[in-house]
């Protein structure tokens, strides 16, 4: 069952930036890491400050083992060098997916393929 991870975290406008570019290479490291399909913080074009948080993980054992391991105890310390001033990221269960587009090639919003 995969797990997203969606959310975003708030820091100063002059901090957002640094703490992104800072957590580059974590970024990518754990993306290495067993069960990881997307790890990526980014910056709100329109929103100064705000840093959108988006994981995907093949199971929540994978997210469990990321959560109790060396990459995210060091993102955690990195971005505590910058004063966050709110977040709010929640983590779903998804048991299905697909396409947006149909066969057709015409974007749907409803599921189609069962």
């Amino acid at each position: 069952m995969t797990v997203l991870i969606n959310g975003w975290v708030e820091f100063s406008p002059e901090n957002a930036e640094k703490a992104v570019s800072a957590a580059a290479q974590l970024m990518a490291d754990t993306r290495s890491q067993k069960g990881c399909r997307e790890y990526i913080w980014s910056l709100d074009p329109t929103i100064p400050g705000r840093v959108y948080v988006y994981e995907n993980w093949e199971s929540s054992e994978d997210l469990n083992a990321h959560l109790a391991g060396r990459f995210y105890a060091e993102m955690l310390g990195l971005l505590g060098q910058y004063e966050m001033l709110g977040t709010d990221i929640l983590k779903y269960r998804i048991d299905h997916s697909e396409p947006v587009y149909d066969p057709d090639g015409v974007p749907r919003g409803d599921f189609f393929t069962g």
